[in-house]
């Protein structure tokens, strides 16, 4: 029995849904054992994830969403980039009293465009809440993809800190090979890195934030749909390619750039495929990018000597 994505109402489940003890938990970055099972027959009306009884897809691919809520999604997206940089002006405008003319100036446009970011983050994550809650009742970031990191032979922690340390290994070999190419001109980013305030807030974003939801939007809600269909080889592939196609516009211009991030993209998605769970990925993504910034603090001389900016 093969799953149709374009109705996932259609498909019948067999196997109740997973869920652990707290519901809707933190992602479980220290689970040790697998989420309880709950008998069906205690809650003959509660909805189940579609493809949970599918036994010809494995079980870490089986979300209870398709096609018609990614397109829904991509569609809202550009809709929410937009509202979101709406109410980021708004409130400087209306809330703080900043003049028009001084949105203009290099600094406010850059932290105009990180809180945008996080607002629009914030209404990625309210749109996979929703679709969850909608669709089952089990927890939402189990049913996200958010699974416990099992490594065999290894502890927790010690699985922690090698998801931890290949992250920061690939920000080195990314930084290097980016030397490779001597771009002309400064990138749209680069911007970014110019005023101090802007740098603070882009690495908190860049720690706290960015990890967190590109991870659940990418190789939690997307890889699924993409390997159900074509396969987990083209769902790693394409997933990585629209990881870096997102960026593209922050780093246009930099082809040899935008092509390295490509490249980490495919292989943070080749993490989520490998261990069946987005929590390894995401600590992958979380080292790599605190290595990254944590380079720029330093050669910046802890922010004080900021090329360019002040």
């Amino acid at each position: 029995m093969f799953y149709d994505d374009s109705n996932p109402a259609g498909a019948a489940p067999a196997r109740e849904p997973l869920r652990d003890a707290s519901g809707d938990a933190p992602p479980p970055f220290l689970e040790t054992v697998p989420p309880r099972q709950e008998n069906i027959a205690e809650h003959p009306s509660a909805p189940q994830p579609p493809l949970q009884g599918d036994p010809s897809i494995p079980e870490d691919l089986r979300t209870p969403w398709g096609w018609t809520d990614l397109f829904l999604f991509i569609g809202l997206g550009f809709l929410g980039l937009l509202i979101s940089a709406v109410i980021v002006v708004g409130v400087a405008v209306l809330g703080f009293g900043m003049p028009m003319n001084a949105l203009n100036q290099t600094g406010a446009k850059s932290i105009i465009a990180v809180l945008s970011q996080g607002v629009w983050s914030a209404f990625v994550m309210l749109y996979f809440y929703v679709l969850v809650r909608t669709r089952t009742q089990a927890a939402f970031w189990h049913t996200m993809g958010w699974r416990g990191l099992h490594f065999p032979g290894q502890t927790t922690m010690g699985a922690i800190l090698r998801c931890l340390g290949g992250g920061a290994t690939l920000a080195v070999i990314v930084t290097f090979a980016g030397k490779f190419f001597n771009e002309k001109g400064e990138l749209p980013i680069e911007e970014l890195f110019h005023s101090r305030p802007t740098v603070i807030l882009l690495m908190c974003f860049g720690i706290l934030v960015a990890p967190l939801v590109e991870e659940t939007m990418f190789r939690g809600f997307l890889y699924p749909i993409i390997a159900r269909r074509f396969g987990v080889t083209a769902g790693v592939i394409v997933t990585g390619v629209l990881f870096g196609a997102m960026h593209a516009q922050q780093l246009w211009g930099g082809w040899g750039q935008i092509g390295l991030l490509v490249g980490v993209g495919i292989i943070l998605t080749w993490v989520r495929a490998r261990t069946g769970t987005v929590t390894a990925s995401y600590l992958v993504h979380l080292g790599y990018n605190s290595l990254l910034f944590l380079g720029f603090y330093s050669a910046t001389g802890g922010l004080r000597h900021i090329p360019g900016g002040s």
